[in-house]
């Protein structure tokens, strides 16, 4: 078992290092089976909770691939899946592949019974906004999750990048278990921003998504001199380093890096039970990660 952290005031607990699925649905994307075996070493590897949206996949015309490849694990791995907490979003839209925000309440409201059916559930466990979206009143778009949790269709309500007064007003409209947002040494806007504050201080969880940078930032890690030498001392990789540090900026932080890997999954597991000291957290504060 992983430490766990709750999602939401008095919600349920889930593992502090949990999986994020979208690498496992878009470009250099494994195959199916493969896909299917790291999310069950993530499983095995003790998370509890499986992050994923409807439009992670290639195009318009595959929508639900994730959760459909999520779906099929689950029923795979047989009576683990009651263990597992799928959390997926609504709200963008991917023409020809592009990524554009789609808050219309309308278009939440198809997307989310769409994805009950890539899910093959009943009631989606935590349903996030994937992003506002500048052509919508941010409060219509939540006020269709808030219609939505109150036909049944969604348990928890979540928000994804967004801000911490957007975090307030939501909160005027339906009770909030969750905020997702990009969080890493590279990108450390929410803090400065106080969107983790805020998560903490109203206990909300905080899911930090990229939480090793990614793409090219995450393959820069292995390479850098502050977190290299502190995962040389301690025998473990300067990924796990990375998710650690994330992890301390607040009891609220939940962090679901993705994995196209089994190692990679398994890797990011054993940041769970990392406890950098305090030298070591306040190096990686200090230090430059670099963008570029």
């Amino acid at each position: 078992m992983l430490p766990v952290r709750p999602l939401g005031p008095g919600g349920r607990a889930v593992s502090s290092v949990s999986y994020g699925a979208m690498h496992l649905s878009i470009q250099e994307r494994p195959s199916e089976r493969e896909g299917i075996t790291v999310i069950h070493a993530a499983l095995d590897a003790g998370m509890t909770l499986m992050d994923t949206a409807n439009v992670y996949c290639l195009d318009e015309h595959e929508i639900g691939h994730n959760e459909r490849l999520i779906a099929r694990a689950l029923i795979e791995r047989g009576g683990a899946a009651g263990d597992v907490l799928v959390a997926t979003k609504g709200g963008v839209a991917r023409p020809e592949g592009r990524w554009e925000p789609d808050g219309r309440p309308a278009r939440l409201r198809a997307a989310c019974d769409a994805s009950l059916g890539a899910l093959g559930v009943d009631r989606i466990a935590l349903y996030q906004l994937h992003t506002p979206d500048a052509r919508v009143p941010f409060e219509e778009s939540v006020g269709a999750l808030a219609e939505l949790r109150a036909e049944g269709k969604i348990d928890l309500v979540g928000l994804s990048n967004v801000s911490a007064e957007q975090i307030r007003a939501a909160e005027r409209i339906v009770p909030i278990a969750s905020v997702q947002n990009r969080l890493s040494p590279f990108f450390r806007e929410a803090l400065s921003g106080g969107v983790v504050q805020y998560c903490t201080d109203h206990g909300i969880a905080f899911l930090a998504y990229s939480p090793t940078g990614g793409g090219r930032l995450t393959r820069k890690l292995p390479s850098h001199p502050v977190a290299a030498r502190i995962a040389g001392r301690l025998g473990v990789s300067a990924h796990a380093v990375v998710l650690a540090w994330v992890l301390a900026q607040s009891p609220a932080v939940i962090v679901i890096p993705s994995a196209r890997r089994v190692e990679h999954a398994v890797d990011s597991a054993s940041a769970a039970t990392l406890a950098l000291a305090d030298a070591d957290l306040a190096a990686i504060d200090e230090a430059e990660f670099s963008r570029s």
